[in-house]
């Protein structure tokens, strides 16, 4: 990739909070280009596939999808072959909870913005953007201290992997959720109950989810994101945005010629699309 000047996409639903953090990076980078302010994380995942940007600050917390989201939208919709953004979220999160992104390859930043804070997050990506070839920067590189935990993302591969290791701390940080063992089901005037073990794949449909068992179908009213954590992880695999599949009635993983992963079904016709972001739970098949 030959040099450019380095490019960055901020998200931040506060317009004083997202000019406060562009001042402040224009203070301390002045060659970083801001190419769009997005007020949410739907304008950030268009924005950001259509400017693919070196840097996302993505707010975590925004309205209609949290930074989280877009991030995981983003990877999942990244054209192959364009390196993978580095991503900082910007948080008012407690140090309790940033342990998740002190291992992932994921940088942060605290409300409100302090430039000292920011100084160290600047001289990190600029070393970033020299290990991975793009971008060019005149700063000197920073203390190898800082970049202990930050590895760089040199391919879209190892930045899923990456994202979905933040996801997946992130997840096991909320408090955990009660276990499911039926699910009620309204069918018609009646209430079915439908054992988990007979669950084949749960997919989202807007505001409910169609619980897809072998012979039959049922809709129920809640989002994936609710539905997740009061699962067994060991037995149900989240292998898309909208989809969870029962692990135990998985057949076979199939690649593509184009590298996309889908799952064949041991008792039903469907064919499951993975997600890049979950390619890594089949690597061993």
């Amino acid at each position: 990739m030959s040099h450019h000047t380095p490019r960055a996409l901020i998200a931040e639903d506060e317009p004083i909070l997202a000019a406060a953090l562009a001042h402040a990076l224009q203070r301390l980078w002045p060659e970083l280009d801001i190419v769009a302010t997005c007020p949410n994380g739907v304008e950030a995942l268009r924005q950001g596939l259509a400017l693919q940007p070196d840097i996302l600050f993505l707010d975590i917390k925004m309205p209609g999808k949290t930074g989280l989201e877009a991030a995981e939208e983003l990877a999942e919709q990244w054209p192959d072959g364009v390196p993978f953004p580095h991503i900082v979220f910007v948080t008012a999160y407690d140090e309790y909870a940033l342990a998740a992104f002190e291992h992932a390859a994921a940088d942060y930043v605290l409300k409100p913005v302090n430039d000292a804070r920011l100084g160290k997050t600047v001289e990190r990506l600029q070393q970033r953007l020299r290990d991975s070839g793009s971008g060019t920067t005149t700063a000197t590189p920073a203390p190898a201290a800082t970049l202990a935990p930050m590895a760089a993302m040199k391919t879209t591969a190892a930045s899923d992997d990456n994202l979905a290791r933040l996801l997946s701390q992130l997840q096991a940080m909320l408090p955990p959720a009660p276990r499911l063992h039926m699910i009620r089901a309204a069918v018609g005037n009646s209430v079915r109950m439908i054992a988990l073990a007979d669950v084949v794949y749960f997919e989202a449909l807007d505001k409910y989810i169609n619980v897809v068992c072998q012979d039959s179908e049922a809709l129920i009213r809640t989002s994936l994101k609710e539905l997740l954590p009061q699962l067994d992880p060991q037995q149900f695999w989240q292998i898309h945005r909208g989809t969870i599949v029962n692990a135990s009635a998985i057949a076979t993983a199939v690649r593509d010629d184009a590298g996309k992963l889908s799952l064949t079904l041991r008792q039903h016709p469907a064919q499951l699309r993975v997600s890049p972001l979950y390619a890594h739970l089949f690597r061993q098949m």
